[in-house]
């Protein structure tokens, strides 16, 4: 039986964004995470260089799997082997890969809610079975291991997310060592999203491998280095995981886009460059934590990391994907429906990126601004 999956709710609303772009209206795209930044300007150079050079092919760059292992212990102090590293077309398939590779169709996943809303669709996808823990403000919005020792019976895996989408939210590392003991002590395998690495406010941003070596890592050249239309990510796997993972990468999508390989190789070593990125998202993070409590949203994730900001708008609102449709008709701004990622209690939410240039975000907040004014509230 074909899997039933929900659609992904942003991509409606910057649809309507696009019409509404095409009409003539001024807009400003806050609906996805995805940085408004190219790729650095190196790696662009590279890719010119190799279309001219190198005629391409199927191919796994050896010096891109070493410069990652690289990254693992500069930044973790964590050792793994090239063999470990999996490139992707992305994180979306390493994701897959990972579900893919580790569990039977029927297998229960916990997952935090609310939580990015592919993980909960993958799942049903490959016929397994979400289990959403609700995260509030008293657990910062993340699974917690109290939450996951609790869980009976024990599901057979996890998808954990630090920086977490929608949130922001980091989960220090002697919480993730915790997790990782209720992990082994109830054998529960460990995916780890690690997409928004490198993107952090003042706080440190611990690798799941620091604490549990067996886990199943995700990360992306999408968002930290500035390339998601590249398509290129990486999934590390355990040693005992290496074949599982080749021939399921092979099969299901032969080898990541070489140009981008290239590129990436070059674009791990503009530091300058990305670190720059990375101030100007703390400049938009400052702007928006100061006005929106002025507009009535004073309840949010505290955003650690990651570019996002999931406001609760249930004064406003029980119907986010209507509330964030209006708001963008009557201003231009885009933001994205919070139940896209949380399906009990998104209703009353939205999530705002601030992966924009700062004067994008000094203009949505001075249009928005007087439209949360002069909206009524339902209580």
């Amino acid at each position: 039986m074909t899997a039933q999956i929900e659609p992904f709710h942003a991509i409606a609303v910057s649809g309507l964004a696009h019409r509404l772009k095409a009409e003539g209206r001024s807009i400003i795209h806050m609906e996805f995470g995805q940085p408004s930044t190219g790729a650095p300007a190196a790696a662009i150079a590279e890719a010119h260089r190799v279309l001219d050079a190198d005629p391409m092919g199927y191919w796994e760059s050896p010096a891109l799997k070493a410069r990652i292992v690289q990254l693992y212990a500069e930044r973790h102090g964590v050792e793994i082997s090239p063999a470990q590293v999996i490139l992707t077309c992305g994180a979306s398939p390493g994701l897959v890969l990972a579900l893919n590779m580790s569990f039977d169709p029927g297998a229960r996943v916990a997952i935090a809610r609310p939580g990015y809303v592919a993980y909960r669709n993958n799942l049903r996808a490959l016929h397994m079975q979400p289990v959403e823990l609700p995260c509030g403000a008293a657990e910062r919005f993340q699974l917690t291991a109290k939450a996951l020792a609790a869980l009976d019976p024990a599901p057979q895996g996890v998808i954990l997310a630090s920086p977490a989408n929608p949130t922001g939210t980091i989960i220090p590392r002697e919480e993730l060592a915790a997790i990782a003991q209720v992990c082994r002590t109830r054998g529960i395998t460990m995916i780890s999203d690690e997409i928004y690495h490198g993107i952090a406010y003042g706080q440190p941003t611990p690798s799941m491998l620091e604490v549990m070596p067996e886990a199943l890592v995700v990360n992306s050249f999408s968002k930290y280095f500035s390339m998601a239309g590249w398509r290129l990510g990486w999934l590390v796997v355990p040693k005992d995981g290496i074949d599982a993972a080749r021939a399921r990468m092979g099969n299901l999508f032969l080898t990541p886009p070489s140009l981008a390989q290239h590129a990436a190789a070059v674009a791990m070593d503009c530091t300058g460059e990305l670190e720059a990125n990375i101030q100007t998202y703390a400049r938009n993070r400052d702007l928006l934590l100061a006005a929106l409590p002025g507009m009535g949203l004073g309840k949010f994730a505290p955003p650690d990391g990651a570019f996002y900001i999931y406001a609760d708008v249930s004064d406003f609102t029980d119907d986010s994907m209507e509330f964030c449709q209006q708001l963008l008709r009557d201003t231009g701004v885009a933001t994205a429906p919070g139940i896209d990622f949380d399906p009990v209690d998104g209703r009353y939410f939205m999530r705002i990126s601030f992966a924009v240039s700062t004067p994008e975000v000094e203009e949505a907040i001075s249009r928005i601004g007087p439209w949360f004014a002069g909206r009524n509230r339902r209580r």
